[in-house]
């Protein structure tokens, strides 16, 4: 799908140490925040690996122009510094697919 403004689903696996895996949900919890009130912004859900060295963040945008948008505002900036600091990830972009329950 090639669609900008369809909606889009982020799922973004950090990997950390143990030791800091609840300092990074606490970060990625507060980037969320940033990111609630920005335009497009849906949902988000954080996921503890049972490992202690992952965290996963599933987040939904109503467009891909608007997930570009939010990487470039000046809060998301600064929240992400405290992540980066201790963790390393690798965001990908999905359309919405199959629901099964």
């Amino acid at each position: 799908m090639d669609d900008d403004n369809a909606p889009v689903v982020l799922i973004n696996v950090y990997k950390c140490d143990p030791a800091r895996q609840e300092d990074l949900i606490e970060y990625l919890t507060q980037l969320a925040q940033a990111q609630r009130g920005l335009e497009g912004f849906i949902s988000a859900t954080l996921h503890r690996g049972l490992n202690g060295k992952v965290v996963a963040n599933h987040a939904v945008w109503r467009s891909r122009e608007d997930w570009k948008a939010m990487t470039r505002d000046p809060a998301v900036v600064a929240a992400m510094e405290p992540i980066m600091a201790v963790a390393t990830f690798e965001p990908h972009l999905y359309e919405p697919g199959e629901v099964i329950e």
